[in-house]
């Protein structure tokens, strides 16, 4: 299947396991499709699902998405935007991108948060705890080549054809509203930070938001999806095995690639936790339950 990739990309991105996803996922026709750690938005934005409810507490992805939404990022807009500012970069080289990453944490403009997350250090999205984008350049002033800036609109295209076809909203909120409201028509796709995995993007993810978001699904109403990590070849993510007898668990080995080197290229067993049994299943899936 063609993967549509989103213009903003975060920490832990499925691209890579769309397919696998989505072939589990059982949207109602009569409910939502919801995500209350929307990240990137890759999964629900490849769904395309006729109503959707895109949730973060990072207030800058929201902000963005809904700046494609009420026309103010456009492709037109941000391929004019990235070529000047690209050129800017080239020119001036990580002095250009530190006066951006400045004017951004000053003034938020989605624009600017869109050139940073494409120049910064290996794509993170990362902020202190002062709420400042704190990512350092990631070393490539020639990064905004036509075919690049090429790139990035397109993506910005295809969240534009699909706000203008789609009741899609997009909400600042935490998780344990989002999941509150969800009713039995909904479908809940849940990408929370991993912990014990992943750096802090915008706020701090531990053992007990793990474990009240599992307390949370276990009384939703609504069909959900858990995408997790079960093990790696140093230590097995403790939390899910507790669960394991609860819900349905589908497993598949990946590959993340976080830093600098291939030697940061290590395989990951992911997981996808279920609150039903679907229809179909992969057959190279290890199943538990």
């Amino acid at each position: 299947m063609k993967v549509h990739v989103p213009p903003i990309k975060c920490q832990g991105i499925k691209t890579k396991l769309i397919g696998w996803i989505t072939e589990f996922a059982e949207l109602s026709p009569a409910g939502r499709w919801v995500e209350p750690f929307m990240g990137s938005g890759v999964v629900g934005f490849n769904m395309r699902p006729e109503r959707a409810l895109f949730a973060d507490i990072n207030p800058h992805i929201i902000t963005f998405y809904n700046a494609i939404k009420s026309g103010y990022v456009t492709a037109t807009k941000a391929k004019a935007f990235l070529e000047r500012e690209g050129a800017f970069l080239a020119q001036k080289g990580e002095s250009h991108y530190y006066q951006i990453r400045e004017r951004f944490n000053t003034g938020q403009d989605p624009f600017d948060f869109l050139f940073l997350s494409r120049a910064c250090f290996n794509g993170v999205i990362r902020f202190n705890k002062k709420g400042r984008y704190n990512v350092p350049f990631g070393h490539k002033p020639e990064r905004f080549a036509p075919a690049y800036v090429t790139k990035i609109t397109n993506q910005i295209r295809y969240v534009e054809s699909a706000v203008r076809q789609y009741d899609w909203s997009f909400v600042c909120a935490d998780f344990q509203d989002i999941i509150r409201s969800c009713t039995e028509a909904d479908f809940l796709y849940c990408d929370p930070p991993y912990a014990g995995r992943h750096t802090d993007y915008f706020n701090a993810w531990s053992e007990k938001d793990e474990q009240l978001l599992l307390e949370l699904l276990s009384a939703t109403p609504a069909k959900f999806m858990l995408s997790t990590w079960h093990s790696n070849k140093y230590r097995q993510n403790l939390m899910l095995a507790q669960q394991a007898d609860r819900f349905l668990v589908l497993t598949r080995e990946h590959f993340y690639h976080v830093g600098a080197s291939e030697g940061n290229r290590n395989a990951m067993i992911e997981a996808l936790v279920l609150n039903y049994t679907p229809a179909r299943l992969y057959e190279t899936s290890v199943c538990y339950k």
